[in-house]
């Protein structure tokens, strides 16, 4: 039997890849090899057809749910469909001995058969569950989203204009004209096998769609995507952060076969303040403080991200210190409330002073009895 390639590595991405990511490396890959590309190269229909069908399991979570779980054995259930029922042990156990299973061989023929194909292998059972071709929902499309420091602490309503790739309206994103499969007639099935076990498995020609693709679209040259501009408008909660998503409902990419479009995710990027420091729903400021307040005691006025405000200077206030406005920071998202203000005094010294003001000061010096530096090493 012959061994067939590992869908990931057909289409060269890792087994942690999204679905987004295994989209983008077909559509790479199908534009390269499609026969319109390349017309009467057998080598390059076939890779067309390989990378077709690995897209086909991969996007499709239940399929690939099995393949992750039986490996080779559930592509070899796919695509071959010619083991006799007493065969069929001999079969897994093949690919259990090669490491690409995932499973060991136990039970019935009929339990194995269902949980490789998600049925029963009783009268009339063992055919495969093609990808259904009704509507399906469009893809989400990500986008970054600039907000401004001030936009993101009070919110906003911002109206911004994208480019986005969005599937080709002309083709419906096949990237082509099609016509009815002139291998199975449209039904997107092809029997298989023989004796006993006899499956219709997915078409190889059209990989079940029932369709294949003759001649490349001309709105989109093959790539079935096209570039569509945008203006939309955005509200922008107070109190979203850096790396915050904004859904938009329906604004993402067009729908296939009538289905709705999919959804515009936004990412946030946050931009920085001259002033403010932002951590968390807190807002860390420092604050220039004259050492006869600190020295003292005082209220006076700060900045904050509301206003300005007012902030009681304990007497004995210490260079470096950081003292609290309860509630004065930035909304919290889950309705919990406002974070705090957290202000670091910064001790301000005159670099002048009038006579009357050195005289004081000369007072105070001589009446200050306590060493500071008494502690220190000799």
């Amino acid at each position: 039997m012959d061994q067939a390639k590992d869908f990931y590595d057909v289409l060269g991405v890792p087994r942690s890849a999204s679905e987004k990511d295994i989209r983008k490396a077909y559509k790479r890959l199908a534009r390269k090899y499609h026969p319109d590309v390349n017309p009467g190269d057998a080598e390059a229909e076939r890779r067309f057809k390989e990378i077709t069908e690995a897209h086909n399991v991969l996007t499709d979570a239940e399929k690939r749910r099995k393949y992750d779980q039986f490996g080779r054995a559930y592509q070899h259930a796919q695509q071959s469909g010619q083991w006799r029922s007493g065969d069929f042990d001999d079969f897994l156990r093949h690919f259990a001995g090669a490491g690409g299973t995932g499973f060991t061989v136990g039970g019935s023929f009929g339990d194995i058969f269902g949980d490789i194909f998600g049925r029963g292998a009783g009268p009339g059972a063992g055919r495969v569950r093609t990808e259904a071709r009704g509507p399906r929902q469009g893809d989400n499309v990500e986008h970054e989203l600039g907000i401004s420091f001030e936009e993101a602490v009070s919110g906003a309503q911002k109206a911004i204009s994208l480019t986005l790739a969005d599937r080709c309206p002309a083709c419906d994103g096949v990237g082509g004209t099609t016509q009815t499969c002139s291998a199975c007639g449209g039904t997107g099935m092809a029997r298989q096998g023989g004796g006993v076990l006899n499956l219709n498995a997915a078409c190889p020609r059209c990989q079940g769609a029932g369709r294949e693709v003759t001649g490349r679209c001309k709105e989109c040259g093959g790539s079935g995507e096209v570039q569509r501009s945008r203006r939309i408008n955005v509200k922008i909660p107070p109190g979203v952060d850096g790396g915050k998503r904004i859904v938009l409902r329906g604004e993402g990419a067009a729908g296939v076969n009538g289905g709705p479009r999919g959804d515009l995710v936004l990412i946030a990027r946050v931009g920085e303040h001259p002033f403010f420091r932002r951590q968390g729903a807190d807002v860390h400021v420092e604050v220039p403080v004259k050492f006869t307040e600190a020295t003292l005691g005082a209220e006076i006025d700060v900045p904050s991200v509301r206003g300005s405000a007012k902030l009681k200077v304990p007497p004995g206030t210490r260079n470096g210190q950081v003292l609290r406005l309860k509630g004065m920071g930035i909304e919290r998202m889950d309705g919990s409330g406002r974070g705090d203000q957290l202000v670091k005094v910064r001790l301000v010294t005159p670099d002048r002073l009038s006579r009357r003001q050195k005289e004081c000061l000369e007072e105070i010096a001589a009446e200050w009895t306590d060493d500071p530096r008494e502690d220190l090493p000799a």
